[in-house]
């Protein structure tokens, strides 16, 4: 008997350490490169989602907006907020980001949930960090993102080729309403 719960002890430790250790590896979609060199301190601020590939945490949302800023232990902090187009109200996520390899590469992974961590990866940025491409761990996460409620044609044209030839269905992409104030 105490052979059986050893091993069933031992074979659950394993099963949560696998699980700890699988949620906190990050990646990039194939093809996919980060910038570098990134200015983080140019990055922080406020960027409003110009499109999404859309999931459970941001459906229904519309006037979604991401700032970041430092936290005192180097980290970055992510403050994620929409507004619930069927609920009535807003929505808001806390996290932080931390950088994979050096903070001169737009590689970060990113948690709301504890010890869990996503991908997020600045693939496409300009020179003035106006517009930016970011690319989660696989096809399934895409964002657009802008200092302002739009985005030129010719960068959005570019931005929806780059994605494209990565191999994401820019069709799938669900574009932000953003209501003028």
């Amino acid at each position: 008997m105490k052979k059986i719960y050893r091993n069933t002890l031992l074979l659950a430790t394993l099963a949560v350490v696998a699980a700890t250790y699988t949620s906190c590896k990050v990646s990039i979609p194939n093809g996919a490169t980060a910038v570098k060199p990134f200015n983080q301190d140019k990055y922080l601020g406020t960027w409003y989602e110009i499109a999404r590939m859309d999931f459970k945490f941001e459906k229904n949302l519309k006037n979604v907006t991401a700032t970041y800023s430092k936290n005192d232990d180097g980290s970055i902090r992510v403050d994620n907020k929409g507004y619930d187009m069927v609920k009535n109200k807003w929505k808001q996520s806390i996290g932080k980001a931390k950088f994979v390899k050096g903070n001169d590469e737009a590689r970060l992974k990113v948690s709301f949930f504890g010890p869990f961590y996503a991908g997020y990866n600045v693939i496409e940025l300009d020179d003035d960090y106006q517009y930016a491409l970011i690319a989660g761990n696989n096809l399934d996460y895409l964002w657009i993102l802008s200092r302002t409620k739009h985005i030129p044609d010719a960068v959005k044209a570019n931005y929806l080729k780059k994605a494209s030839d990565l191999g994401y269905q820019t069709k799938d992409l669900v574009w932000t309403i953003q209501d003028n104030e």
